[in-house]
């Protein structure tokens, strides 16, 4: 007989500690903690975009051993309107005792204009005297990154204020890494330079906020029965006499979202030029016609809309790699409020 009354015989904990703390971002923008090393030719190791909105697609399964292989599938995707990036500086890294640390930076002479909604731009016309600093010091460096601004003017967020992003520079050694960014200081890069349609990226942004929640959606424990004591929408007990605290393992009200999260290995079905072609009748609700460079990438993604995602080259690369399925047809109908 069960001993128990109303409670199951089994009592396991709900919700994961694999994020504890909950607690808020700092920043709106995500921040890549890891890099990858790559091979290969230099090139950057991240894009940012900003999220449109998400959709539908039909495309033929082309992965081996499918149930569904060589037959038409519908998938969710998500549209980011991605672009193009303005390098506006060169920072390089050196390795010491105290760990990673700035040995110098090449700052570009032309610089956007809105640039100045963000730092005080320096009144130097010539940046040779620091660039031959850098030069020097190139034997001592471990890692290149380039600064880059975004053009939020080219997108429907509404936003003018432009964010700076360093992203590092993967593949060849530190003198190759320095000679890439040499050549694109001051010049825009597409999304098209760094990612292909059928490769896997990895998503860093920062989750929808949604304030302070209870411990039923927090972290989704069962309602008790409505004749508890003292509460329903709680746990039981928060613990025993000893410890004579509170464990954190305890699911108790707090924040919920606005965490940084990352999601590996997303593919990337399409990376195209004009925006119109992924933007559905009437835009996307909340942000509006995507006009520009836009990837698609295969499943959701964290944030709501007009957050800015970050996407990396992947950490953890599955082996063998999938093949991209062939998109034949986007929806592009609008929602029916109903």
């Amino acid at each position: 007989m069960n001993s128990l009354g109303r409670r199951k015989v089994s009592a396991p904990r709900r919700g994961s500690l694999a994020y504890l703390p909950r607690g808020r971002a700092t920043r709106w923008v995500g921040r890549i903690r890891y890099w990858p090393d790559v091979t290969g030719d230099p090139r950057p190791l991240a894009f940012p975009g900003f999220k449109a909105g998400m959709g539908h697609a039909v495309a033929l399964d082309q992965r081996q051993g499918s149930l569904t292989y060589g037959k038409e599938v519908v998938i969710p995707v998500t549209v980011l309107e991605t672009p193009p990036l303005i390098i506006c500086g060169i920072r390089i890294y050196g390795k010491s005792n105290a760990g990673t640390r700035t040995l110098g930076e090449v700052w570009s002479t032309d610089t956007p204009k809105d640039l100045e909604r963000l730092i005080t731009k320096t009144k130097k016309s010539d940046n040779s005297e620091s660039v031959q600093k850098v030069e020097k010091l190139l034997d001592k460096a471990s890692e290149v990154r380039v600064i880059a601004a975004t053009q939020t003017r080219m997108t429907s967020t509404g936003r003018k204020k432009p964010h700076l992003i360093e992203i590092r520079i993967g593949g060849g050694n530190a003198k190759d890494q320095y000679e890439y960014s040499k050549k694109v200081l001051g010049k825009e890069i597409k999304s098209s330079d760094v990612f292909k349609e059928g490769n896997l990226v990895d998503v860093i942004a920062i989750t929808k906020g949604k304030g302070i929640q209870g411990p039923v959606k927090r972290w989704g424990i069962s309602i008790l029965h409505h004749k508890s004591r003292k509460t329903t929408r709680g746990v039981g007990s928060i613990g025993g006499w000893t410890p004579n605290f509170v464990m954190y393992s305890v699911p108790r009200a707090g924040q919920m979202g606005f965490f940084q999260r990352t999601e590996f290995n997303k593919q990337v079905l399409k990376v195209g030029e004009n925006g119109k072609e992924a933007t559905p009748i009437g835009g996307f609700t909340n942000y509006g016609n995507v006009n520009g460079q836009y990837m698609i990438l295969r499943g959701s993604v964290p944030g709501p809309t007009k957050r800015l995602v970050m996407m990396r080259s992947p950490a953890r690369v599955r082996l063998p790699l999938e093949v991209a399925p062939k998109m034949e047809y986007l929806s592009l109908e609008t929602k029916k409020a109903g």
